[in-house]
């Protein structure tokens, strides 16, 4: 026991390295040299979420100049068309303007909402309106019919 301190020395253990810091997509993140520190974690956020857990495939960051974020870009599954998604933290407003800059690159364009709990929602976005497809099953308007019935019995 140290006589100075009055407690037993133990060796301290170095923490354990920052794994985040140390990912190869976290590095070239900050290479592309995005301003927004909070941007480009949500970034980070999406492409684990996107490469490891939903297993999409070439997944890659790109730089967006004019937008000053983190684009990512890859394959649903293997020989599917290329898509752009666009991570931003909740906080971040977002413009017309910045999505059709998106949009213009090409690929169908995913935006990811980032929350502080790291909660991930993602929403498709298109060029114009898209018409939804028809709900499938065999469903009938049943209730409205039943309406009618009663009001002509009264």
């Amino acid at each position: 026991m140290s006589q100075a301190s009055g407690r037993a020395d133990i060796p301290q253990k170095a923490a354990p390295p920052n794994w985040i810091l140390q990912h190869p997509a976290f590095q070239q993140m900050k290479e592309l040299e995005v301003e927004d520190s909070t941007q480009v974690h949500a970034a980070f956020l999406v492409y684990i979420d996107l490469a490891e857990v939903r297993q999409w495939k070439e997944v890659s960051c790109v730089k967006s100049p004019e937008l000053q974020v983190v684009l990512l870009e890859g394959r649903e599954k293997e020989g599917a068309q290329i898509q752009t998604v666009l991570p931003l933290p909740v906080e971040r407003a977002l413009s017309h303007r910045s999505i059709r800059h998106v949009l213009a690159r090409g690929f169908p364009m995913l935006l990811c909402a980032v929350a502080s709990d790291s909660t991930l929602v993602y929403q498709r976005m298109t060029d114009g309106l898209v018409t939804p497809d028809p709900p499938v099953g065999p469903f009938q308007d049943v209730g409205r019919r039943q309406h009618r019935k009663r009001r002509q019995q009264c």
